[in-house]
């Protein structure tokens, strides 16, 4: 029977001597989907990574990847699993397309690793010694490298760390067309505007626990409304605002109200300025980014305004 899950964690624990990296970490990841595994340097996410892709076994806890044991069953998991390189692994002088093809020959029924070449962008660095290559364009071929082998789940970490704006909307292109195949993805990213465009799913981990799950739309909503503006008539008297909301004529007849923000204090505000004999003309909302979750999680800091 195949498992509904590519990747099942219970209770995972990783130490290192006296440190615990990953502390009873627990998630599920559904097959043919994206799920962005987020957090500071430091958080576990390498750790929890290495134990998914059987580099190492867990102290506590149990780890299973397509229905397997990542380690116990490490040889019939690894052809079905691409791993991303972030650095190293291959031989430097050897060029971009011999290295391509020389992991295609390691695959059963690889893609054709001349299509790769074109997708990724890689054909004119085909003769280039790796070496030789720049960050993008060692990343273009990591990528490259981890998707010859046709894998059922895909670990990808940091994908696009390096690659100009063009190579980096290719990559998303190329993980949105994964997901629509049927693969899994399962992805670190510093970038969260990244995540928020191609997770279905998120895990923020943060000192080793897992600080919040759920889809970035999850998680924006469950954080609320940071802004709100309203157009009005210039130069209010503001001596009777609300408890707890600051309200502010950034410019003339532009307000903006920030604090605890919900329907019913919107509702509350737009009271306020009936009141004060005010004609609105209108209104606007903007939720919070994952950005400003992500941070508020991870250090109760709020991510600069975004005018």
């Amino acid at each position: 029977m195949v498992s509904e899950d590519a990747v099942d964690l219970q209770d995972v624990v990783v130490r290192y001597g006296a440190t615990t990296a990953v502390d009873g970490v627990s998630l599920r990841m559904f097959r043919g989907r994206v799920l962005a595994l987020l957090g500071h340097n430091g958080a576990g996410k390498t750790s929890l990574l290495q134990v998914c892709e059987g580099f190492r076994s867990p102290d506590g806890g149990r780890a299973r990847v397509l229905g397997l044991d990542p380690i116990a069953d490490h040889d019939a998991l690894m052809p079905r699993l691409g791993i991303m390189l972030q650095s190293g692994g291959v031989y430097p002088w050897a060029t971009t397309g011999e290295i391509l093809r020389l992991f295609a020959s390691y695959a059963s029924n690889p893609i054709d690793p001349e299509q790769l070449l074109d997708l990724l962008g890689l054909r004119k660095i085909e003769r280039t010694r790796f070496r030789r290559l720049s960050g993008g364009e060692q990343q273009r071929l990591s990528l490259a490298i981890a998707l010859v082998g046709r894998p059922e789940l895909v670990f990808l970490d940091e994908p696009t760390a390096g690659m100009d704006t063009e190579a980096r909307h290719t990559t998303w292109r190329l993980i949105e067309q994964l997901r629509t195949d049927g693969v899994s993805v399962l992805l670190t990213t510093h970038l969260l505007d990244e995540a928020e465009r191609l997770a279905d799913d998120v895990v923020i981990m943060r000192s080793g626990v897992v600080a919040a799950t759920g889809s970035p739309a999850e998680l924006t909503a469950a954080a609320g409304i940071d802004l709100l503006s309203v157009r009005a008539e210039p130069s209010l008297t503001l001596d009777g605002r609300l408890a707890g909301l600051d309200i502010k004529e950034n410019t003339p007849g532009e307000y903006a109200i920030t604090g605890p923000l919900d329907a019913t204090t919107i509702a509350e505000v737009l009271s306020w300025f009936a009141d004060a004999g005010a004609r609105v003309t209108a209104v606007n909302t903007r939720r919070r980014t994952l950005e400003d979750v992500y941070l508020a999680l991870t250090t109760g800091e709020k991510a600069a305004a975004k005018r």
